[in-house]
């Protein structure tokens, strides 16, 4: 069993109980979503970093169960207590203690805790589960973290989690790389969500991953503009090919990405 600690989300040690909690923001559930390979790991991760750093508990969700992307984002060490978010999806009923039992811990990031599916499993590991479980899953995580960022993945025809969680989040980030494909998938892909609790007002539209030659400009257009726009990153682009995405950044040519992760950060959560 973990236990709840004063400052941190879960306590590596026993008989800390929670004494305080954290207000609850405008803003609790953020949704990470966009085109294949437009960055949403990589964000929701340094989104989720970048509160950890505020002493803000966070709960991280990695939706993808395709190409679970645990070990993208951390080497295997610096994870503990491993358990999977197919444990938690696989229960009749979801409670706070379900989760609280099935969470991962980062050894060297005391304010975040990861939910995702471990390497090596894949969709049919488990059984299937319903949309109802999945609504009861980000229901529950409201009273597990003030924060949750929800990574979720591309394809919402198949992937139930993402796709409530663009339903039931607070607000949500909607990922596109300057690219005519990444724009036409994007475009597939909203027609499924018409006819469900699809609310436009809490997107925020990303140009993502820009690169000093695309053609910016032209992009806005056809997106009809950007609340924010992601530079490419080196440095960024090292870490994930490293798997150590929790690692700051602190070269110059990372500037404008920390700079834009900061921008989301007070918008949408304001801090």
């Amino acid at each position: 069993m973990i236990n709840f600690k004063i400052d941190s989300i879960f306590s590596r040690k026993t008989g800390h109980e929670q004494q305080s909690v954290e207000p609850e923001p405008d803003n609790q559930v953020l949704a990470v979503w966009g085109s294949p390979s437009s960055g949403k790991t990589v964000v929701s991760v340094k989104l989720a970093r970048h509160l950890a750093s505020k002493r803000k508990n966070v709960a991280l969700v990695l939706c993808d169960m395709t190409a679970p992307p645990l070990p993208c984002i951390c080497p295997p060490s610096d994870l503990e207590c491993k358990k999977s978010l197919g444990s938690i999806l696989a229960a009749t009923h979801i409670t706070d203690n379900l989760i609280r039992q099935n969470c991962m811990l980062h050894r060297k990031q005391s304010y975040i805790t990861i939910i995702g599916m471990l390497k090596g499993e894949n969709v049919f590991t488990y059984p299937p589960y319903t949309a109802q479980q999945a609504s009861e899953l980000i229901e529950h995580l409201r009273n597990i973290a003030p924060y949750v960022i929800i990574d979720c993945g591309s394809i919402i025809a198949s992937d139930i989690l993402s796709a409530v969680a663009l339903m039931e989040s607070d607000a949500v980030l909607r990922l596109v790389n300057c690219d005519l494909k990444s724009i036409s998938y994007m475009s597939s892909q909203l027609p499924l969500l018409m006819d469900r609790k699809w609310d436009t007002d809490k997107q925020y539209k990303v140009a993502s991953n820009v690169k000093q030659y695309e053609a910016m400009e032209h992009m806005e257009q056809v997106l009809n503009g950007v609340a924010f726009k992601i530079p490419h990153s080196q440095e960024v682009e090292q870490q994930y090919l490293e798997g150590d995405l929790f690692r700051d950044l602190v070269l110059k040519d990372s500037r404008g990405f920390r700079k834009e992760i900061k921008k989301i950060s007070r918008e949408v959560f304001g801090i």
